[in-house]
């Protein structure tokens, strides 16, 4: 007979309403004027896909009040993000833009501030992975993820900054892959890890006018891409998450919520990991 005391079952997080995307919208960003970078969302199985990260944000701000500019280069995705915000009675257009090509930043900010009136607000919810081990991280590889990772969101904000209107925010929407290995990917995770270096200088910069810019840090999500990712390394579903369970990207946009939101107006320069402790207890 065993000596070591039996641990009691662990209780997995619960899913609260906020979790769940069914919480009562209470004006949090009435009047505020947002582009959400990134505010489609891939379709892995569109009977079966929870809502991603970048959609939830988008419908969720709208919820609170916010006019969103969901800008996306699928323009199909962001159209379904535009129509699931509209039929709710909320106000979003949608603007494609790749922001691996300069030119197309450009556009996208000059459009997004036309149809707003003004920019009180940007999130850059953008990122690719590829390159599996160094062994599988060519040049090639490697300038892909950091133009579209890394030089995309450092282009949306020199051109967007000079034009926000004061007392605004900027959020990154990164990866606990920049605080621990853990992604496989040497090009995904230096570039996640760099954003934060971004952040804090466009934080500097931004700080005169009162614009403050920070970074959420998803931990193992439920969305399309991360079962798409899961498919790619299954081992990535057998994580010993805390808590017993991936989040939702509505865990996300309340979290994006926050820091958007006059609640936060003394937080800036900031990385909020939301991954339930993983990066702390594990």
């Amino acid at each position: 007979m065993s000596d070591t005391p039996s641990r009691p079952p662990r209780e997995a997080f619960p899913l609260s309403d906020e979790a769940k995307g069914i919480a009562p919208a209470l004006g949090r960003l009435k009047g505020k004027r947002f582009l959400v970078v990134g505010g489609g969302q891939r379709i892995v199985d569109a009977e079966t896909d929870p809502v991603g990260n970048g959609r939830a944000m988008c419908r969720l701000f709208a919820r609170e009040g916010a006019h969103v500019a969901v800008a996306d280069m699928n323009g199909k995705a962001a159209d379904q993000t535009v129509s699931d915000i509209t039929s709710q009675g909320g106000k979003a257009f949608s603007v494609i833009a790749d922001i691996s090509k300069p030119a197309e930043i450009e556009t996208m900010i000059t459009e997004a501030i036309e149809k707003l009136g003004s920019l009180d607000g940007i999130v850059l919810n953008v990122g690719i992975g590829a390159g599996m081990h160094l062994e599988g991280s060519t040049p090639e590889i490697w300038d892909q993820v950091l133009t579209i990772n890394l030089r995309g969101p450092m282009l949306v904000c020199r051109a967007a900054l000079p034009k926000m209107s004061s007392g605004g925010a900027i959020l990154f929407i990164s990866s606990i892959a920049s605080m621990k290995a853990g992604s496989r990917m040497p090009a995904y995770d230096a570039s996640k890890a760099a954003l934060a270096g971004l952040m804090r200088h466009v934080a500097l910069e931004a700080e005169p006018r009162a614009i403050r810019a920070n970074i959420i840090a998803p931990g193992l999500i439920d969305t399309p891409l991360g079962r798409l990712s899961t498919k790619g390394r299954p081992s990535r579903a057998k994580t010993n998450i805390p808590g017993g369970r991936q989040g939702t990207g509505w865990e996300i946009a309340h979290a994006a919520l926050f820091l958007m939101s006059g609640e936060a107006s003394y937080i800036n320069g900031q990385i909020l990991a939301v991954d339930a402790g993983l990066t702390a207890i594990r």
